[in-house]
């Protein structure tokens, strides 16, 4: 296995030396953000396996490997198949553990398979590793819904955890076993609590995974979009930060066992961020209505997040701001629309 890299190594250098060569596992890889690392580990060097269950409404998109096919692998694999998890996990180096489901009306609209996925799949997945590649480094995607209706702001780990739905009870669930499979066996895992991340090979063709892919389609198409409340503040991770983090997580060994908010540049109100995407565009308009009541129920109000400890643990900071990340994106989904749609 490639040598780990040391705390105080300049982050590009960690990585590149870390990963050049690393036998890399990405469960969920045809994903927007699990895509997103497959391209860059590839570039890095890594020989890079990808598993994807390919279930409808999962996000799966094979166009976003477009491109690099020729040096990722891609195996259906669904992380309930412990025996095909077994097989293709055996002597991985690093796995980056982004399979879910991923809707937050959606595990309440099918809470059992939210709990199967996001809670028993993921402890399956850690038992799977603790003897079939007990020296893998894991990187664990949870979200920044765990922690429900902020108490205070800008939301550091300290804050209580009090999800305000089953997907974020499960992704707790999630986190702590990759924590305990770390205290109780040693295993290298960490988990990063997300916030909205967007850009480029992101979700459109709906608002399943996150509102502001469906903004993106319907500027794109000429068309209004929808804006919820719109005092509501949030912050952004444009999707290249999010990857630049999940590599510094699986580099550094003060990150083993412990769980970190990644934030963004920017916190801004929804309807702050609709006009910053018209802007972008050059165009386009939307309309305020008010909070559908059956989402009313699970909106977490307020939030962004307070990453100081990932940055200060890692050196890691955000680059890319809301203007230059909408304009990406934009440009990106102008020239690929049809293969989102």
């Amino acid at each position: 296995m490639p040598g780990k890299a040391m705390i105080g190594t300049a982050p590009s250098e960690a990585v590149a030396s870390a990963l050049l060569g690393a036998r890399v596992t990405v469960t969920g890889g045809l994903g927007f953000i699990g895509s997103s690392l497959a391209r860059r580990l590839a570039t890095l060097g890594s020989d890079v396996l990808v598993l994807d269950s390919r279930l409808p409404g999962s996000g799966a998109n094979p166009f976003n490997l477009h491109g690099v096919t020729g040096r990722v692998r891609v195996e259906t694999c669904d992380i309930r198949d412990e025996a095909a998890l077994r097989q293709h996990l055996k002597g991985c180096d690093y796995l980056f553990n982004l399979a879910a489901q991923t809707s937050h009306q959606g595990s309440m609209d099918d809470p059992m398979l939210d709990v199967d996925i996001n809670c028993r799949a993921q402890l399956g997945l850690v038992e799977v590793c603790r003897t079939a590649s007990p020296k893998v480094n894991m990187v664990f995607a949870s979200t920044r819904q765990i922690y429900g209706r902020p108490d205070y702001r800008p939301v550091d780990e300290k804050h209580p955890i009090r999800p305000v739905d089953v997907n974020g009870i499960n992704k707790h669930a999630g986190e702590e076993f990759h924590r305990l499979y770390h205290e109780v066996y040693g295993m290298r895992c960490c988990s990063l609590r997300l916030t909205n991340t967007y850009g480029p090979r992101m979700r459109i063709m709906d608002a399943r995974q996150t509102f502001v892919g469906i903004w993106l389609r319907h500027v794109i198409e000429g068309r209004p979009f929808e804006v919820w409340g719109g005092s509501q503040l949030r912050d952004f991770t444009f999707v290249d930060d999010a990857v630049n983090a999940f590599l510094l997580a699986a580099v550094s060994d003060a990150t083993a066992g412990r769980a970190f908010n990644i934030g963004g540049c920017d916190v801004v109100s929804l309807r702050r961020l609709a006009e910053l995407l018209i802007e972008a565009n050059g165009g386009g308009c939307f309309k305020i209505r008010e909070f559908p009541a059956e989402l009313q129920r699970i909106d977490i109000g307020d939030y962004y997040s307070d990453d100081k400890l990932f940055r200060e643990v890692t050196s890691w900071a955000p680059r890319v701001g809301l203007g230059d990340g909408l304009a990406r994106s934009l440009a990106y989904f102008r020239e690929h629309l049809p293969q989102y749609v």
